[in-house]
């Protein structure tokens, strides 16, 4: 950590001393905002292609949808509210202070870094630099090492459309990660794993810096009795297949009647085969990002099964799915064990 971080702080002095010297008004950036707008949506098939190499095989309408047409979404909703987001906005004074006049307005904080994860690398990193410039902020951004076809295009975008003293890109692992998070910034953003998110804001509170966090959950899905089956299993593998489960909000678990559960489990099989018939051909099914995360997923399943859970691993065409494809079929597990940790942590996986 401590290699990478003279190198660190020197970067952030000189984008906090730009903000003091220079900070930036609306037509900055509206600029800015602009130009970033332009290089996403002229590279979206090579993020879409990017991506897809960096997963092993990730769908290109799911990159192009939820990628890239909302990082697009994000700036357009920012350009046409910001003037209004800017404008100082009066507030009644007590009584104790009349009679002044009081007005709350909006300001930049400084420097603002943003560490973004894997499972979505383009929207998690822009989306949060949007944000950040919009506010008239300086940033410092971290992407994911688990994707690194799409962090060197980061880079590249971050190269054409900013000057370094508006926006700079670090590339690396956990150690770069540790000694970013450790630095003085005037606001830190982080998307991830809880556990990764404790140390995260350890480091940070050392500096009284402020973050925000966002970690994992376990999504509940609630099944009412007098709701539509067919639409209920619809939306759940919508949901839940999309990106192959590596999603935030992902459903997690479903709560169903028990005396609909069998018909249930059924129609959720019968849905997912009619979307998946070939786990190894089709484009759009998902595979999981890394090693590491396949043999997790696993290990949560054989546990359950191990501790009395039914689970049916569906497979429509029998084909082999050695851990090397990284390729983990869709998998309904029937009473879990409370105690197992499928219950207990995030899945993150289909």
């Amino acid at each position: 950590m401590d290699s990478f971080q003279p190198a660190l702080l020197q970067t952030l002095e000189s984008l906090r001393g730009a903000h003091l010297q220079a900070p930036f008004d609306y037509a900055d950036r509206v600029r800015l905002l602009r130009k970033l707008r332009r290089a996403v949506k002229a590279r979206s098939e090579a993020f879409a292609e990017a991506i897809s190499r960096d997963f092993g095989r990730r769908s290109r309408h799911e990159t192009l949808i939820a990628e890239v047409m909302m990082v697009l979404h994000d700036i357009d909703h920012h350009l046409r509210h910001l003037r209004r987001w800017m404008r100082p906005r009066p507030v009644a004074a007590d009584g104790l202070f009349q009679p002044a006049r009081c007005e709350i307005r909006p300001q930049a904080l400084g420097v603002v870094g943003v560490i973004s994860p894997w499972n979505y690398p383009l929207q998690l990193a822009l989306m949060p630099l949007t944000a950040a410039l919009a506010a008239g902020n300086r940033v410092m951004l971290k992407p994911s090492e688990l994707t690194p076809r799409t962090a060197d295009l980061l880079a590249d975008l971050v190269q054409e459309c900013f000057k370094p003293n508006e926006v700079t890109i670090s590339l690396g692992g956990p150690e770069l990660a540790a000694a970013f998070s450790a630095l003085p910034l005037d606001h830190l953003v982080f998307t991830g794993s809880t556990a990764i998110g404790r140390r995260v804001m350890e480091a940070a509170a050392r500096n009284l810096t402020p973050v925000t966090l966002e970690l994992g959950g376990k999504s509940p899905t609630l099944v009412m009795a007098d709701f539509p089956q067919a639409e209920a299993v619809s939306r759940i593998v919508s949901g839940k297949f999309l990106n192959a489960g590596q999603t935030c909000i992902a459903p997690d678990y479903v709560l169903v009647p028990h005396d609909r559960r069998e018909g249930f489990v059924r129609a959720l099989q019968q849905e997912i085969e009619s979307r998946y018939p070939s786990l190894t051909q089709t484009p759009d099914y998902t595979t999981i990002v890394s090693d590491r995360h396949h043999a997790r997923l696993q290990s949560l399943v054989d546990e359950a099964e191990a501790k009395g859970a039914r689970v049916f691993r569906v497979n429509p065409s029998g084909e082999s799915l050695p851990a090397s494809s990284r390729i983990f079929p869709p998998t309904l597990v029937l009473d879990p064990p409370a105690d197992c940790a499928l219950m207990r942590e995030e899945i993150f996986g289909p």
